[in-house]
């Protein structure tokens, strides 16, 4: 009886994340995720394309030496984003500082997709525990939010090359956050991701070396299959219906799933801790097991914490409860 409470208490909260979301059509825009690439007119081109950016990774997710110009007052960090989209308000990236007395220690949190706030509680119980905590605004969220957009479409959308775009964006403003916490003297540098917000991690940890541990919670390898899957994403899949399936949009946003970076997340230097939640329709819970087990497979040094709960009442106690201090543990 209790779970099917909390599974009707997660279905009726995700039907209030539904609200403004509607189907759109289904477009390539190439120019978009690979502006250097030659003209693509087809579903095939654009994948063989997205394979070469997963080749060159490295490129592709690269960081130049020069470290923005950036505000620090008022616990408040701002500097502009190294890629410029049409939308002013998105191209200033903004993250809130809680700190920690005496610690050398710092966590950047990413959040949820179409997050509306930032999360105060998560926040002073990092701090408590001796990391200073930097939660930024993902790319048209918060400060950065598309005026007239009822939620973050730019970020998560049909159209495959701005989906790429945003999720690109999202790791260079995290790994360029990351060098000025290096420049302000944090030795330690770490990444918690919730949902989509655990994708954008991923990758950064992935590709950044200055990364020794890595939270990643409600999280899975292939970013194609959670849309193609999660409740929260039905009106992507219904614009897809018809015009592309699931094998081709694996191809196309090759670059975003975590699923191809496995080797990299595996390398010594890098400590990991998957959380999932077992009744979860947003995150199905397989597709979470598979990142699992291919990152077992790679010897990649992961954790996993598994709670009993769906993807939006892991915000419920106890499942919070033990979710924080599971990963205060592995963090500390």
């Amino acid at each position: 009886m209790y779970f099917r409470l909390l599974d009707r208490w997660d279905e009726r909260r995700g039907q209030r994340s539904a609200a403004g979301k509607k189907r759109v059509e289904l477009n390539l825009r190439r120019d978009l995720a690979f502006p250097e690439a030659e003209s693509v007119t087809t579903l095939a081109e654009f994948g063989a394309i997205a394979a070469r950016a997963v080749e060159d990774s490295s490129s592709f997710y690269r960081l130049d030496d020069e470290v923005a110009a950036t505000s620090w007052e008022g616990g408040w960090i701002s500097f502009p984003s190294r890629v410029f989209t049409e939308t002013s308000e998105n191209n200033t990236v903004w993250a809130k500082v809680t700190e920690a007395r005496s610690s050398d220690h710092a966590l950047v949190v990413f959040h949820h997709w179409n997050a509306t706030s930032r999360n105060p509680q998560l926040a002073r119980f990092f701090a408590w525990h001796g990391l200073t905590v930097v939660e930024i605004a993902m790319p048209y969220h918060l400060e950065r939010n598309r005026p007239g957009s009822t939620h973050a479409d730019y970020m998560l959308s049909a159209n495959l090359g701005l989906t790429i775009r945003s999720v690109r964006q999202a790791v260079l403003d995290g790994r360029q956050l990351i060098a000025i916490l290096q420049l302000r003297g944090y030795k330690k540098l770490s990444v918690l991701g919730i949902s989509l917000g655990s994708w954008v991690a991923g990758l950064i940890a992935a590709h950044d070396p200055t990364v020794t541990k890595a939270a990643l919670f409600l999280s899975a390898g292939s970013l194609a299959d959670m849309v193609w899957t999660g409740s929260a994403t039905r009106h992507i899949r219904a614009s897809f219906e018809g015009e592309i399936d699931l094998h081709e949009l694996r191809r196309a946003w090759a670059p975003i799933s975590l699923d191809n970076y496995v080797d990299k997340l595996a390398r010594p230097s890098l400590e990991l801790q998957l959380l999932l939640a077992k009744r979860d329709r947003v995150v199905l819970p397989a597709l979470s097991e598979s990142l699992i087990s291919k990152l077992d497979r790679s010897g990649a040094r992961s954790r996993v914490t598994r709670v009993n709960c769906g993807h939006y009442s892991l915000n419920l106690p106890p499942y919070i409860i033990k979710a924080g201090l599971d990963t205060a543990r592995f963090l500390s």
